[in-house]
């Protein structure tokens, strides 16, 4: 695509920069980042356009967003339908020590008005971090847009002492979310061992670790330890698939 040739106004310079990744991305055909640039770069274009007065420039600036509103909607139409056909996938590489991975930071984007139901398969929701890692989760899926009615937790029975703080921990949880309006329906298994959440609305996220990705804080005052988003991560990978159907656990 042409280079924007805009004039060099601190707005404009964040426009072509915007758009001039996308085009990059698009190129190395990563189109979910493709297009959120591209809508990005669009809306600051129709800023510029607004205080525009010269009739040339704006006339420029209308086919320069035209073009890439084209390119972005192309792009959205074939997310579309890879979603529909259920080949979309997107993975995220979470570095070791890397910060800004909060639960909210990694699922609000699939999270909507249409989610009510989730399935979380998870076998390590046993010790006490564990279950303020869940409580967490369910925390973010009751906030506004979703509607969530229903949370269906498949994970595995502590075989220790901890078995009754696990048990104890898990029907507070329950107990709370009821005060929601949110049933929480808990089943163990011995076997379980993958690691996978699905919303309603067809996302399925597989994350390495599970919810389980956060490193111990290194004191209960220290930053990071109530803001997820600066508690620094383990190694891990989340893989992110759209299906037309979530399956029922």
């Amino acid at each position: 695509m042409a280079k924007s040739g805009l004039r060099q106004d601190p707005q404009s310079t964040a426009a072509a920069t915007v758009l001039k990744r996308a085009v990059e991305l698009d190129s190395e055909s990563r189109y979910p980042q493709a297009l959120v640039c591209y809508q990005e770069g669009i809306d600051l274009l129709l800023q510029v356009l607004k205080g525009t007065k010269d009739n040339t420039k704006r006339c420029n600036l209308r086919e320069k967003i035209s073009k890439y509103m084209d390119r972005a909607e192309n792009i959205k139409k074939y997310l579309d339908q890879e979603k529909e056909d259920g080949k979309y996938h997107k993975q995220i590489k979470i570095e070791e020590n890397a910060t800004g991975f909060s639960y909210e930071s990694l699922f609000r984007e699939y999270l909507n008005e249409t989610v009510t139901e989730v399935w979380i398969e998870d076998p390590y929701i046993r010790h006490t971090h564990q279950l303020y890692n869940f409580l967490r989760f369910c925390e973010m899926l009751i906030k506004r847009p979703c509607k969530v009615k229903t949370i269906h937790l498949l994970t595995s029975l502590d075989e220790g002492i901890e078995q009754v703080q696990q048990s104890r921990g898990l029907q507070e949880i329950e107990e709370s979310l009821r005060s929601h309006g949110v049933l929480l329906e808990v089943q163990y298994s011995s076997s379980i061992h993958d690691r996978e959440i699905r919303f309603n609305n067809g996302w399925m996220i597989k994350i390495g670790r599970g919810l389980d990705y956060f490193k111990k804080p290194q004191s209960r005052f220290s930053l990071g330890y109530c803001d997820f988003d600066l508690r620094p991560c383990h190694e891990t990978t989340v893989d992110i698939f759209h299906k037309k159907h979530t399956k029922n656990i």
